[in-house]
């Protein structure tokens, strides 16, 4: 007697993997506080708690929604249970997806773009690892070095830097879709230089992907 055997789908085992992992992570970041208070009977007092996590909830709550929507489609399954994991996804994780699916000529929500970004999130997540320990380990020696004037200025502008040349190349392969995300952009930030990320990146994808959709409609894309 023959009994089919169901088969495992790749995305079947990503989703219950990264869903399983997710819950991991949760519970420790989560224990860890709540294991200092057991142990030592100190609890924050309820209103100074709820008034000190609101500022927190409205900038980084509508971010995180955001990042989701935005990061998810670029990073594929994998990547993003990965990413979300180990965190700082817009400083590291996503040029690094980014730049190692560029490297390998392959397109963003196809599979072959999706275990590229896995691979290379992976990776950044181990060397970054790697840094943070010889970092940690080699502090009193590179204190003096990192705080130096000279390199002062370099570390400020890494970022802008970073995601400048990750731009151009993202603009030079449809420069009219760039025009308006830009434009409101630059435009928010003279009118508001001090507007929360919370608001810009929600605003820029809402146009961004408004624009190109029009642009679409009406084949000028």
């Amino acid at each position: 007697m023959n009994v089919a055997m169901k088969t495992t789908t790749y995305d079947e085992a990503i989703h219950r993997s990264g869903r399983a992992w997710m819950a991991v992570a949760i519970a420790m970041i989560l224990g860890v506080p709540l294991a200092i208070s057991l142990y030592f009977g100190v609890w924050p007092p309820i209103g100074k708690l709820v008034a000190a996590l609101l500022p927190t909830i409205m900038i980084f709550w509508p971010i995180a929604v955001v990042e989701v929507i935005t990061f998810t489609p670029m990073l594929g399954s994998g990547g993003t249970y990965l990413g979300f994991v180990t965190g700082n996804l817009s400083n590291l994780k996503v040029p690094a997806a980014i730049s190692a699916m560029q490297s390998a000529g392959v397109e963003p929500s196809t599979k072959e773009g999706e275990i590229v970004s896995t691979l290379a999130i992976g990776a950044s997540s181990l060397v970054t690892n790697a840094v943070l320990l010889a970092g940690v380990l080699l502090m009193s020696y590179l204190t003096p070095v990192l705080e130096s004037p000279a390199l002062r200025p370099a570390f400020a502008n890494l970022l802008p830097a970073l995601f400048g040349a990750l731009g151009v190349v993202f603009i030079s392969r449809n420069w009219k879709l760039s025009i308006a995300p830009l434009a409101l952009m630059i435009g928010l930030f003279i009118a508001i230089p001090t507007a929360p990320v919370g608001i810009l990146i929600p605003a820029g994808a809402i146009v961004s992907i408004g624009v190109a959709r029009l642009l679409y409609k009406r084949r000028l894309v």
